[in-house]
């Protein structure tokens, strides 16, 4: 995963700025009437039988269970197929940490779901700010597009991301799940969790990526080895033609 610079700095005001966000919709009367307006207005105007199906399969593709699913086969994919355990272990990290970071805001926030009455899905058992389903589309969006940024496809890779975050978030909107500002502060949570764990993947984690247990067998050492010829080149790269740059093994970045 690429260094991000000011990475606490980010990481902390974007979650401020999430918070903030989630106690004025939640406790006020400035936002809470009109995000109920825009999910009516949705709901009447676009809901009919066979769109009500693809939501909330759409839906249900980022939901807990699916996403438990989709990122072990991922980080699996990756580890065992690819021997890739440098972009595995930071693929895990960043859809992990930016997807469950909801539960903090969730629980700080405490924001009471849409009416039931008018939801096809009726949700329990979980606070509304902000939305777990779309931060997981957020954190998958974000962790593809680090492993593909430095690849031909980073533009695509880039629209299909935002394409998927909007459909999902529309999708918990549709269903009656989620108000606007919900999925709007899942951006909010979710990113300022990926700043967060960029910063400390490259200070601390990557460093002593080593100590893992069982990545050695996955061809670590290979991997770490093109990593440091792709930032250094070919000519000084440790084990390929020179020695390591002082200073910089902290900003090796796991594609």
């Amino acid at each position: 995963m690429p260094y991000v610079r000011h990475w606490l700095r980010n990481s902390v005001l974007l979650f401020a700025a999430a918070i903030v966000l989630g106690m004025t919709a939640a406790h006020t009367s400035l936002i809470q009437p009109h995000d109920l307006d825009l999910d009516r207005t949705i709901q009447t105007n676009t809901r009919t039988g066979w769109l009500n199906d693809v939501m909330e399969g759409v839906s249900y593709l980022a939901s807990p269970v699916a996403g438990v699913i989709i990122l072990a086969l991922w980080s699996g994919w990756l580890l065992i197929a690819r021997r890739r355990p440098i972009q595995a272990v930071a693929t895990f990290l960043v859809v992990a940490v930016g997807w469950n970071s909801t539960q903090i805001a969730k629980a700080l926030v405490a924001r009471e779901r849409p009416p039931r009455q008018f939801s096809l899905d009726p949700e329990i058992g979980s606070n509304s700010f902000p939305s777990g389903h779309t931060a997981f589309t957020v954190a998958v969006a974000v962790a593809v597009y680090f492993l593909f940024r430095e690849s031909r496809h980073r533009r695509t890779v880039v629209v299909c991301g935002v394409l998927a975050v909007l459909l999902v978030a529309f999708s918990r909107m549709y269903i009656g799940a989620h108000y606007p500002t919900d999925t709007f502060g899942s951006v909010l949570v979710a990113g300022s969790a990926i700043f967060f764990i960029t910063g400390i993947w490259h200070v601390w984690l990557l460093p002593r990526i080593d100590r893992l247990p069982l990545l050695g067998r996955f061809g670590l050492e290979q991997e770490r080895a093109e990593l440091e010829a792709r930032q250094y080149g070919h000519t000084d790269a440790p084990g390929v033609g020179g020695p390591r740059r002082p200073g910089r093994h902290r900003r090796h970045a796991a594609r």
